[in-house]
């Protein structure tokens, strides 16, 4: 079984970046500043961003979908991030965070879940997508709960 992690697409957030504070503020958003090397995880290049660096802190509706399962949470993002596309591996950005990883069906329903603590979640990717009902699973921060990443199935193992 083959999995592959995806960034976020960056061009909804693009235009953001050009806003002023109060505008942001008025979509519930903020401009931050990296104040460390980490905790500043960019969802769309699935990466910290570096002290310094400029990122827009936003609600996020990362599970889109006609269930209860639907989730928004915030999120941040970086000015000119590139989408991140790791197959078969785990971003940097996982390392050393322990995740919540949901497995939903075809449908946006919740089939299992796991808990990865840090350095297992390629294992625990692996444990859900074993189970042939789970179509895709979103990997979040354990701790403060926000959306990490999807998680697809990808090619053929055999």
């Amino acid at each position: 079984m083959t999995y592959r992690i995806t960034g976020l697409d960056p061009q909804p957030f693009a235009e953001l970046f050009a806003l002023s504070d109060t505008e942001l503020a008025a979509r519930n958003a903020r401009r931050v500043t990296a104040g460390a090397d980490r905790g500043f995880p960019c969802r769309v290049s699935l990466e910290d961003a570096r002290a310094g660096e400029e990122l827009i802190l936003l609600h996020h509706t990362s599970h889109d979908v006609a269930t209860p399962y639907r989730s928004a949470y915030a999120i941040y993002v970086r000015k000119h991030a590139k989408p991140a596309d790791y197959v078969d591996q785990t971003p940097l950005v996982f390392d050393g965070r322990p995740l919540g990883l949901r497995g939903f069906d075809a449908d946006g329903l919740l089939r299992d879940a796991r808990l990865a603590l840090p350095g297992e979640a390629d294992v625990k990717i692996r444990e859900l997508l074993a189970n042939p009902a789970i179509a895709y699973i979103h990997a979040h921060n354990a701790a403060h709960g926000c959306f990490a990443a999807r998680v697809d199935r990808h090619g053929d193992a055999s």
